[in-house]
């Protein structure tokens, strides 16, 4: 994501409607500055306004795009999980769809994402702030149904290139999302630091144990 100082420092654009790759330059932008402002500050100590001061922007370009904070947060969530189905084996250049690598790479990207940086911040946010803010956790939600949506996809991608029906894709994706979520939940909870050869042992297991049952699905 473009960072903040690119909001403040990029040159004056001519007069007139933005083009399509400004508006999403600037928008990348301002959820850039807002996760940074989230996670230092926590979610009740967060407001539009400091958003504002901290991306240097006018209050107009911030509002026009997101209605609200919850809004704005909701958007960083969103972003963040259309990233993820993009870098793993989902994606649809990554050849002809193979269920096994395809559900390694998603799980091992989105677990190593998530227990890293900004994104283990945010979900402890969530953890900590959802009890007050009820919008958290409809975030929360929102984004794991969007998860659900691609492994959901990917998986009807991959019985039609093998030839083995699956009556409910989204039972499927449903579980393992969950799956991950549960081994997610317990290590960030836990604060435990799981290296990268545990990680990927588990998920290997993990996805061997769902698909032995993909005749099933």
């Amino acid at each position: 994501m473009a960072g903040k100082e690119q909001l403040k420092t990029k040159p004056a654009r001519a007069r007139g409607r933005p083009k399509l790759e400004d508006v999403a330059e600037i928008e990348s932008g301002l959820l850039a500055v807002a996760l940074a402002e989230f996670t230092a500050h926590g979610y009740g100590g967060t407001s539009m306004a400091r958003i504002v001061k901290a991306a240097g922007v006018s209050k107009t370009t911030l509002y026009s795009r997101f209605a609200s904070k919850e809004e704005l947060f909701r958007a960083i969530m969103h972003h963040q999980i259309d990233d993820l189905a993009a870098a793993s084996l989902l994606r649809p250049d990554a050849g002809k769809p193979d269920i096994k690598e395809g559900l390694k790479s998603y799980a091992n990207r989105a677990l190593e994402f998530s227990l890293r940086g900004e994104m283990l911040e945010v979900n402890r946010l969530i953890y900590s702030e959802s009890h007050r803010f009820p919008e958290l956790g409809t975030a929360a939600s929102e984004t794991t149904a969007l998860g659900i949506g691609h492994i959901s996809d990917f998986i009807r991608q991959c019985a039609a290139a093998d030839g083995l029906p699956c009556k409910d894709p989204g039972a499927v994706a449903e579980a393992f999302i969950f799956l991950l979520r549960g081994w997610y939940g317990n290590v960030m909870l836990t604060n435990r630091n799981v290296s990268r050869a545990a990680r990927e042992k588990w998920v290997e297991r993990a996805v061997d144990t769902l698909i032995s049952a993909r005749a099933d699905w």
